[in-house]
Order: structure tokens, then sequence, then C-alpha cells
């Protein structure tokens, strides 16, 4: 944004407020009438620095002060008491510098990626920040676009993520793409093909970690039964989904199934010690992205050979 000025957002004032609210009514805590009047206070200071354009955003449009003070409070609920998501670890996610995450993909719509975000920044120790890279279609829709750039995603281009991985961000990436989002329930949890291993390419040249992630419970929220092709191709969608309540249900039919959610992070596979001319061994790189693929397609059989049900 052009016209924005810098208004620098203080974090430790930010946390401090989020303990302030949990802990009103407890001795020596605010009352609720306080933490009440000091939320309105910043609510109307947000929507002040909304108006007038005196807010922050990066060259990738990024806007952290709306994705902390908005879009994670909506998430967050969905996090922690639809989906209950388990997150283990997550010390594997290293607390400074860049790195990338490597995750399955599933579930009809990308809520897969939406939890990793939460995930990162409210169990890590460090709050770190996870930036999704995201397929041509999502920059391409009205609405989401806008907010998909202000929650901190980018364009899926080898470009993009080594400059974030640069710049000592968590870039975090689902190689299956659509072919992991859109596969058949009776595929579910059976890894697609992993590409070409650009992903791996990208970490070599940035010189940072890769963190293998796995996801468990997306995959039963929108069980996808059939795909309407030709519906799909007359919308310019990569597929059409047919699911037990959509589109029978309209709008309503699109909510998804309270599943119970499993994230586990792996441990890292340094490439810090491999030669600058590394990237551009294809042996290599297809060692790699063979490497991080059956590590997370292990821990989604192990994951769910201790999964007592779906939903509990």
């Amino acid at each position: 944004m052009a016209d924005a000025k810098v208004i620098p957002f203080d974090e430790e004032e930010r946390r401090s407020l989020r303990a302030g609210a949990a802990g009103a009514g407890d001795a020596g805590g605010p009352s609720a009438a306080e933490a009440g009047e000091s939320a309105l206070e910043r609510g109307l200071a947000f929507l002040r620095r909304r108006l007038t354009g005196e807010y922050e955003v990066d060259d990738f449009g990024f806007d952290r002060e709306l994705t902390d003070e908005v879009l994670m409070p909506l998430l967050r609920p969905v996090f922690e008491r639809y989906f209950r998501v388990d997150v283990r670890g997550i010390e594997h996610v290293p607390a400074e510098g860049g790195a990338l995450i490597v995750a399955n993909h599933s579930g009809t719509l990308p809520w897969d990626g939406l939890m990793a975000q939460v995930a990162v920044r409210e169990r890590h120790p460090a709050e770190r920040r996870l930036r999704l890279l995201a397929a041509d279609l999502v920059f391409q829709l009205p609405v989401v676009n806008e907010l998909a750039r202000k929650a901190g995603h980018t364009l899926a281009c080898a470009e993009d993520a080594q400059e974030l991985l640069e710049r000592g961000e968590l870039v975090g990436v689902m190689p299956e793409g659509f072919k992991g989002i859109g596969k058949p329930f009776a595929e579910r949890y059976r890894l697609q093909r992993f590409g070409r291993g650009g992903f791996v390419a990208t970490a070599l040249r940035a010189r940072v970690p890769i963190v293998p992630c796995s996801i468990v419970g997306a995959e039963e929220i929108h069980p996808m039964v059939g795909n309407a092709r030709t519906v799909a191709r007359l919308l310019g969608l990569p597929y059409f989904p047919l699911t037990p309540t959509f589109p029978w249900l309209g709008p309503l039919g699109a909510v998804p199934l309270p599943t119970k959610w499993t994230i586990e992070f792996g441990e890292p596979i340094e490439t810090d010690d491999q030669p600058p001319e590394a990237a551009e061994d294809p042996m290599l790189m297809f060692q790699l992205t063979d490497q991080v693929r059956e590590t997370i397609q292990h821990t989604l059989y192990k994951l769910l050979m201790a999964r007592r049900s779906v939903f509990f």
C-alpha cells in the first residue's frame, strides 16, 4: 500500500494484552469491565488506523496487524474448539531463521493450510508466522485473493519462496497441490506425487532446513465421493466436489465436519551441509523429495494407527 504509514506494532504489548484478557477476573487481574473497556479502546484504535491508512504491509501484501487482530481470532476457535487440533513436534520448527515446512494436502477445501498457520503461531514458543505458498487460482478469486495476501500467502513460485526464506521466514508448501486436496475419499491419506522436487531445490539454494509436517483429520471434513468434471470445466476449477452434504444442502453443505485433528512436525532435514551446486543435481533432489514424502507418509500411517476415532 503506497500511502500507508509505517506504525510499529509492539509484539510484547500484544502478548501482554492477550494474557491479561485471558486472566481477567483472576486475583490481581483486571476486572471484566476493565478488560472490556481495554478491548473497546484497542478496537477503536484499530479501526482508526484502518480508515486513515496508518498501518504496515510488506511488499508481498502481508498485513501483520490485520492477521493478528482479526484473522487469527477468527481461526483460533476453529483450531481449538471445532477441530481440537493436537500439535506435536513443534520443537522441530526452528525458533529463528528460515525453514521450509512441507505438508500433505487434503480435505477438498484448504482448511489444513490455515490450521497449520494457527498451529505455528499459537503453539510455537516464539509465536512464529507461517507464510504459505498458494496456487494461482487463490489469487484469481475475488475477496479470497485479498484475504490470502493479507494473511501472508504468496504465489507458489521459486522466486517468492526463496526471497522469503532468505529473509528468515517460515515458508509452508503443500507439494500435492490440487491432486491432494481434490482426491476422492477412497484414496484418503495416500500421498499423491510431490512434483519434480522444486521445493527441495528452493531449500537447497536458500540453505534452510526442510521440516516434514503430517496432518491427520482434514481428509474427513468434506468426504469427496464424486467429481462433477463438466461443472468444474465450466467454472474454470480443477474439480467440483460432490460430498454427502454438498451441493445437496447448498451453502450449509460447505460447512466442514468437526473431525479431530493432529498436526505433527518431524525432525528437520538439514541442507546447509550440501555444496552450492546441489540444487542443480537432479538425483539429489529426487532423493530428498522422496525422503520428505516417505517421512510424511510413514507419520500419517503411525498417527492413523494411534487414532481412536475420526471425531474424538
